[in-house]
């Protein structure tokens, strides 16, 4: 390592980060079915289904008048919305070539129809991420970071998805 280099990274401060997790276990009801339609060579291109559960990392360089990260009350409509999104639903992707199929069925009134970007474990962590990051940021005014959403679908299978 050259003398230029050596001192550019002996002057960089380490900075103190404050993390904090927030679990949302299978035993919350959170029960969905996914499609996974690109998965031809698997039985995960039929209709199936999982009790997920979620865990998130939440980061800070400050923490807040009470000594917390985050509020863990002020994620009360965190869990709203994930039950909106997967208690009794039925996820498929905007791509799904069979997506009128599943309109038709959510408009029988036979699935609680949830269309997003992408299924799969990994997608839905990203999905998750960028909702309750957004979410973060307005209520923490930028304060509070989120650093990872890890999706489980059970206790063998589990995706993350992180900044870096």
């Amino acid at each position: 390592m050259n003398q230029q280099v050596r001192a550019a990274s002996s002057t960089i401060e380490p900075r103190a980060i404050y993390r904090s997790t927030k679990a949302y276990d299978h035993s919350e009801g959170l029960s969905c079915c996914f499609r996974q339609w690109r998965a031809t060579h698997s039985h995960c291109r039929l209709i199936h289904g999982y009790a997920l559960a979620f865990r998130f990392v939440f980061a800070t360089f400050e923490l807040d008048r009470h000594n917390w990260c985050f509020d863990f009350g002020g994620l009360k409509p965190v869990k709203t919305w994930l039950k909106e999104m997967f208690d009794h639903t039925m996820i498929v992707a905007e791509d799904d070539p069979e997506l009128s199929r599943f309109e038709s069925l959510a408009a029988a009134d036979l699935v609680d129809l949830r269309v997003l970007p992408a299924v799969g474990c990994e997608a839905t962590a990203k999905f998750v991420f960028d909702y309750v990051s957004k979410f973060l940021q307005a209520e923490s005014g930028d304060r509070v970071w989120l650093e990872s959403v890890e999706v489980c679908e059970h206790g063998g299978n589990s995706a993350i998805y992180a900044i870096r």
